[in-house]
C-alpha cells in the first residue's frame, strides 16, 4: 500500500507483512524531448508555451504580456510554489530573454534561475530533477 505524503517527491511505501513503514522518492515530471513547437513530458505531448510547477503540474497555453520578454508577472504564479530553482527555455534559438524585473524579483524569493535554449534548459531540468532540486520551468516551444 503506498500513502502520499506532501511531498510532491515522496511516498510511504506500507509493507503489510511486516508492519513497517519505507520512504520511496519518486521523480517528478521528466521532459522527454523538445523540438519547433512541441515538448512530450512524462508521455504527453505539448504544442504551446507551457510552465512546469515542482508538484509536477503542467500548464500550457502560457503566454507572456511582451511576447519574447520573461517579466516576473508572467511567472508569479510559479515564483508563489517556492522552487529552488526555475529553469527557463528561452526557446529554440533563444529568443526569449529575461527582463530586467525579473532578476531582483527571483532573487529577493531565493530563486535561482537558469535561462538558456531549449536543447540545453531541457537537459539541465532534468538533471536539476534527478538531483532532487526542486524545480520549476517555464518553456517557449518556438523561436
Amino acid at each position: 500500500m503506498c500513502v502520499r505524503t506532501g511531498h510532491a517527491r515522496e511516498e510511504l511505501q506500507i509493507d503489510p507483512n511486516a508492519g513497517t513503514l519505507s520512504r520511496h522518492w519518486k521523480l517528478p515530471v521528466m521532459i522527454q524531448s523538445t523540438t519547433f513547437g512541441t515538448m512530450t513530458i512524462d508521455g504527453r505531448t505539448f504544442h504551446s508555451d507551457l510552465i512546469i510547477y515542482p508538484d509536477g503540474r503542467v500548464q500550457d497555453n502560457w503566454w507572456r504580456r511582451r511576447g519574447h520578454v520573461l517579466a516576473a508577472d508572467d511567472i508569479a504564479t510559479l515564483a508563489q510554489t517556492t522552487p529552488e530553482v526555475i529553469v527557463a527555455g528561452t526557446g529554440t534559438s533563444g529568443r526569449m530573454r529575461p527582463a530586467p524585473d525579473l532578476l531582483p524579483f527571483l532573487e529577493a524569493r531565493r530563486i535561482e534561475l537558469i535561462a538558456d535554449v531549449n536543447s540545453r534548459a531541457v537537459k539541465i531540468f532534468n538533471q536539476k530533477i534527478k538531483a532532487g532540486v526542486k524545480v520549476g520551468g517555464c518553456f517557449h516551444l518556438t523561436c
